[in-house]
């Protein structure tokens, strides 16, 4: 059985064992996109994990007591489940693939991101549901790979289940163990205008610093829309950032004050935003719809770290 595999190696069919992020990034990786290089622990590690620990049976018993009414029996279970897999130690043959697969990736720092076998499909999207954790370690890896796991079940995770009725439903979760671009600009791409659900614009947010301030709605970023058929920017918000998120010294983030003379720039030059159009329309083309894609920019380069269906145009489009 493998436990782990090369992001490069995966594409959409292995959604069963890699999850929707995942299978999203070994395809974009094999279809030419800039995507960083990484591995997934697969779904069955996590399955193997579970079974080696004879945690299966008490989870379920924990899950048939919830009652989404009740929110306190949702976080009760979440609190039991987690407490549980915290609890146990990660199989040796497990923690030697991630160890030794981590080495291969040359980087000091990675993300590890839960990635869940149920996840992005157009009519259950999980996003935002699990954990994801920045600037890991060789030290650190292995104990955030379990805590992904483990956000499988946090009160969210536990609630969108049963509310989306999929507890019916065989449910897992790989991880996403990727190089950690360390981005001095970074942001979100939807490749049709969410607003005016035009297909022909495309627009893109940037704001200084990692991505989490963006999605933690922590600052307000730059907007850029671009005509598609004309590679052509035809408006630009630039907004004002005193604030974003770096690397510390430690590997954690700190939130630093963005220095006078930027703060009212332009976050990405009119070059890449051009350059990042393209790419992403050509995310949009391989997958045939449209996609809410997350990037990152880091010593000029730039790089695709999540792209997945828009889920909210319905049918607008």
């Amino acid at each position: 059985m493998n436990l782990t595999k090369f992001i490069k190696d995966l594409n959409t069919e292995d959604l069963d064992i890699a999850g929707g992020k995942g299978a999203s990034l070994g395809e974009m990786t094999q279809a030419g996109i800039p995507v960083p290089p990484g591995f997934v622990v697969l779904a069955p590690s996590f399955e193997k994990f579970i079974s080696d620990a004879q945690i299966d049976a008490e989870i379920d018993a924990q899950l048939k007591k919830v009652n989404i009414k009740e929110m306190e029996s949702v976080e009760e279970a979440s609190e039991v489940i987690r407490g549980l897999i915290d609890s146990q130690e990660m199989p040796k043959d497990i923690e030697k693939d991630i160890l030794h697969q981590f080495e291969l990736l040359h980087s000091e720092f990675v993300a590890v991101r839960s990635s869940a076998t149920a996840e992005d499909a157009s009519d259950a999207s999980w996003a935002g549901e699990l954990e994801s954790y920045l600037n890991a370690t060789k030290k650190t890896v292995t104990g955030y790979v379990k805590k992904c796991w483990s956000s499988l079940f946090t009160p969210r995770a536990i609630f969108y289940r049963i509310e989306k009725k999929l507890h019916k439903h065989k449910i897992s979760v790989a991880v996403i163990v990727q190089k950690m671009i360390n981005s001095e600009v970074s942001g979100i791409c939807f490749t049709v205008h969410p607003v005016t659900t035009d297909p022909n614009q495309l627009i893109i947010e940037a704001g200084y610093g990692l991505g989490e301030a963006i999605v933690g709605g922590k600052i307000t970023p730059d907007s850029y829309v671009i005509h598609k058929k004309e590679n052509k920017i035809i408006d630009k918000n630039i907004s004002s950032q005193e604030m974003m998120i770096v690397r510390g010294e430690k590997g954690d983030t700190d939130e630093v004050e963005v220095p006078k003379t930027k703060q009212e720039r332009q976050k990405l030059n009119d070059k890449k935003i051009i350059e990042l159009a393209k790419i992403c329309k050509n995310i949009e083309k391989h997958y045939g719809k449209p996609q809410d894609i997350e990037w990152a920019l880091e010593k000029d380069k730039l790089y695709i770290v999540q792209s997945r269906p828009i889920t909210t145009l319905d049918n607008k489009i």
